[in-house]
């Protein structure tokens, strides 16, 4: 068993020969071909600690994406790819019996909602998927990045091979 944490231990569990210190779980997945992975070792965790899973997808607005560059309205596009991105995220989450409470789509900078979402829920782990980058990618960053910088909680990087 764990040695006393400084009155700390009530938050630890005891699961088999694993000692966990997670009780809420986000896992941000961007509904790629990736994914599925991703979500698989965030359930892997939450299954062993008996953690509450929580999956978050965040929609980034046209205009970030695009700026002011193309001056016309993008109100319509991206209430569709909103649409678009609902839909995918109800079907992901069903196959896996993520209940509707526990899903989560938001508009914004991922970086930053994801850890928006971390805090508002209140959740000790972030689970993300990360990718090897190259030329410019290096030099812009990268989601995960950000959310390792502005998270107020553990945050695991699962590698995932983009490749395939």
């Amino acid at each position: 068993m764990a040695e006393s944490t400084g009155g700390k231990v009530d938050l630890y569990r005891h699961c088999g020969d694993l000692l966990v210190a997670y009780n809420k779980i986000l896992v941000a997945i961007d509904l790629g071909k990736t994914s599925s992975s991703v979500i698989g070792k965030a359930a892997d965790l939450a299954v062993a600690g008996r953690s509450e899973l929580h999956v978050l997808h965040a929609v980034e607005p046209l205009s970030i994406t695009y700026g002011g560059d193309i001056p016309m309205d993008f109100s319509s596009i991206q209430d569709e790819i909103y649409q678009q991105a609902t839909d995918q995220l109800a079907t992901f989450c069903s196959k896996i019996d993520i209940p509707a409470e526990q899903r989560h789509l938001v508009m914004g900078r991922p970086e930053v909602e994801i850890a928006n979402m971390a805090e508002a829920l209140g959740v000790d782990l972030i689970v993300v998927g990360s990718h090897e980058r190259y030329g410019l990618a290096v030099l812009l960053g990268s989601t995960t990045d950000g959310v390792l910088h502005s998270a107020g909680c553990d945050v695991l990087a699962v590698k995932v091979d983009t490749k395939n």
